[in-house]
């Protein structure tokens, strides 16, 4: 049982690391092709914030499983079984936040005075260097919003 346990930890976390999350320079299929309202303006403000990671249910459910299993190895009849059971609980609540943290970014909240007056906020992946001052696009798609130099 300890073995399943052992080749199931890394496959699942393979797959939370390897899940793809929204970001600056990421599009998703739906989005290529597709017209952008494009916004001059002035970098504003920038400051760092933590995007929070994804909650899909893998790393629950991973959890779950390796807790489960881990779990039936205590004890001998009722008591294997519960011990499945609330190692198999622990070991779900466990996973997601595991999976969250995982898959957590560090992101940038990017103030821009627009050229047409208006100001916006967007907070997006730190994938790109912002500072106050610089020249930027805002690209605006069916509620998407990115800036970029």
């Amino acid at each position: 049982m300890k073995c399943k346990a052992l080749f199931i930890i890394p496959v699942c976390l393979l797959v939370v690391a390897c899940s793809t999350n929204p970001s600056a320079t990421t599009y998703s299929r739906d989005q290529t092709l597709s017209v952008q309202q494009v916004q001059l303006g002035t970098v504003a403000s920038v400051r760092q914030v933590q995007i929070e990671g994804t909650q899909s249910g893998v790393g629950a459910a991973a959890g779950t499983v390796i807790g489960g299993v881990a779990g039936s190895d205590i004890g001998g009849g009722k008591g294997s079984t519960i011990a499945a059971v609330v190692v198999g609980v622990a070991g779900g609540l466990l996973g997601n936040k595991l999976e969250n943290a995982v898959t957590q970014k560090a992101g940038l909240e990017i103030t821009v005075q627009l050229d047409n007056g208006n100001a916006v906020s967007v907070v997006q992946a730190a994938e790109e260097n912002f500072q106050v001052g610089d020249r930027v696009r805002l690209l605006t798609s069916s509620g998407t919003a990115r800036i970029s130099h």
